[in-house]
């Protein structure tokens, strides 16, 4: 069920079960970076998500994104849901506003799992991002669309769609592109949590997307490194891991947090 209000932001949750937050990536939402796999987490867990402003139905910021507000509203889901302890996930942009949550919040974080993510933006993730912004606030959203095919997908996985079938996948995107894509771009390339990493004292997954063209894996890897608690696991997929590897991403996910 989804439920906005004016104050707070749309919330996902489905299952029962130790707390699970979710939190999306720039340009996605809960539906749209965690669907095909929130059955599987369900399964063992109250899975909580919020949709950042101008995503799903909640409304679109009037100010630039703040890191810590976003992670409050998925604290504020959490304590509606009567969850006092929880496991985060971040995928993508998910991850620094796991992490900020987790830095704010560490007697209530058991976990966090944090996949195709990053720390801060690098010049190239910020380039891709730019670029993205630009073609968003253009109105030139077919073109954006197969740009976010082009880094978003692996290579292997790319090469194996026709030319005409990505533009047919790309039509069908662009009128889903969120409100809100450009505010959360703009906070993509602000955002820098590494201050926060080193204190971070609870068991971390991160995974890998080795074949990421969006965010490369040296980006995730140090990610990785600045974190004592922190383990590894790749996955040989582009930046949709629920397009191309859903079940093993799954499969990694829910094999950490059943033994963490």
């Amino acid at each position: 069920m989804t439920t906005p209000t004016p104050t707070a932001f749309a919330r996902t949750v489905r299952g029962t079960g130790p707390g699970l937050l979710l939190a999306h990536g720039a340009g996605g939402g809960i539906e749209a970076n965690y669907g095909p796999i929130l059955d599987g987490l369900a399964a063992r867990h109250t899975v909580v998500g919020v949709d950042y402003p101008g995503t799903g139905v909640t409304p679109k910021a009037q100010n630039p994104l703040d890191l810590d507000e976003l992670a409050e509203q998925l604290v504020a889901a959490a304590d509606a849901e009567g969850l006092d302890t929880f496991a985060v996930s971040g995928y993508s942009l998910g991850g620094p506003v796991a992490i900020r949550l987790a830095a704010r919040h560490p007697e209530r974080v058991t976990s966090l799992v944090l996949s195709a993510s990053f720390a801060h933006s690098d010049t190239r993730t910020a380039l891709a991002a730019s670029i993205w912004h630009q073609l968003f606030a253009s109105g030139q959203h077919t073109l954006l669309a197969e740009y976010l095919n082009l880094m978003g997908l692996s290579e292997a996985a790319l090469n194996a769609l026709t030319p005409e079938q990505v533009h047919a996948i790309a039509e069908q995107l662009a009128p889903t592109l969120p409100s809100g894509t450009g505010d959360q771009l703009d906070l993509v390339r602000r955002i820098d949590v590494r201050g926060d990493l080193a204190g971070i004292a609870v068991p971390m997954l991160v995974v890998i997307t080795t074949a990421d063209p969006l965010i490369s894996p040296a980006l995730q890897r140090q990610l990785a490194a600045a974190v004592p608690t922190a383990e590894t696991a790749e996955l040989p997929t582009g930046h949709l891991p629920f397009v191309e590897r859903p079940q093993e991403w799954l499969k990694l996910m829910t094999d950490f947090l059943a033994r963490t």
